[in-house]
């Protein structure tokens, strides 16, 4: 069949994966098998004799519907293997990867997750990985996006020792004046901008203070210390809160903004491993609609 759909021997045993003198000992067995030339063979072409073009148009139809039945079988049936590499925010790792790793693991034992858990926002496609979890806002335009959880809100917090040695804040513009524990984004040389909302329009407040840090549930544990103010989610907040060790504060300027989205270049064919990934992290998620854009929202972070 390889040989007379393209009438070259070089060519077929390529595609096959053979020699080509192999493939030529293969043909020559078949046609003494069927007790007929099948093939015109020169030094420059080949072509069908009139038996081979009759055997191969009667056979033709059977080998590739065959070969398609084989391979539907094989993929409804293959067992997933291979690499997944997965890019995540930090934060997200708790809510939506590790609550799935077991299940995973245990459905998918052959595929192995490659997990870079980094805040920075990196380019999936140029640096090698197959999907990412980061928040709406730094999703690429031309990337599958599902949104995999609720809205998010940031705000600022203190402990009651540090209140009570330096004040309350009324306002976000207030902050100028305390020492405010600040975020670098990954990549980025100036920390982070602390944003706030007010008549339904962003803002931001350059905050200043004894202490800088990568890691936002660093800064939390030195607000907890007394050393100043914190900015970071309400997910990392609300134990110390309900536990009396934080105070959240400005609140009215606190406004939710888009969380955490699963990404993905669109494909047309899968790989079966990332298919497993995908579908299980969305089952564990309250998941919305894909969507190939992300609406802009303020640069925020986990």
């Amino acid at each position: 069949m390889a040989v007379a759909g393209s009438l070259s021997f070089s060519r077929a045993a390529e595609s096959l994966g053979v020699s080509s003198s192999a493939l030529s000992q293969m043909v020559r067995a078949l046609e003494e098998q069927v007790g007929v030339s099948l093939f015109n063979r020169t030094t420059r072409s080949v072509s069908l004799t009139d038996a081979g073009a009759q055997l191969f148009d009667r056979v033709r139809p059977n080998v590739e519907a065959l070969a398609q039945a084989l391979g539907e079988t094989r993929e409804r049936r293959a067992e997933p293997a291979g690499v997944v590499r997965l890019h995540c925010f930090r934060a997200a790792a708790g809510l939506y990867l590790t609550p799935i790793l077991r299940a995973f693991s245990d459905a998918f034992p052959h595929v192995i997750l490659d997990v870079t858990l980094d805040d920075a926002v990196v380019d999936i496609v140029a640096n090698g990985y197959d999907v990412a979890i980061r928040l709406g806002e730094v999703i690429d335009k031309d990337l599958v996006a599902v949104k995999l959880g609720p809205d998010l809100r940031q705000t600022a917090v203190a402990s009651p020792d540090y209140l009570a040695r330096h004040g309350t804040p009324a306002h976000p513009r207030d902050l100028l004046a305390h020492r405010c524990i600040g975020w670098r984004w990954p990549g980025h040389k100036s920390p982070y901008k602390w944003e706030f909302m007010e008549n339904g329009k962003w803002f931001e407040v350059a905050v200043d203070g004894p202490l800088i840090s990568n890691l936002k549930d660093f800064g939390v544990q030195a607000a907890l210390e007394g050393v100043g103010v914190a900015f970071a989610s309400q997910q990392l907040i609300a134990p110390h809160v309900l536990q009396g060790t934080l105070v959240p504060l400005l609140e009215a300027w606190s406004a939710p903004f888009p969380g955490y989205y699963l990404c993905y270049p669109a494909q047309r064919r899968m790989a079966p491993p990332l298919r497993a990934l995908i579908d299980t992290i969305r089952s564990g998620a309250p998941v919305m609609k894909a969507t190939r854009r992300v609406g802009s929202t303020p640069a925020v972070s986990e």
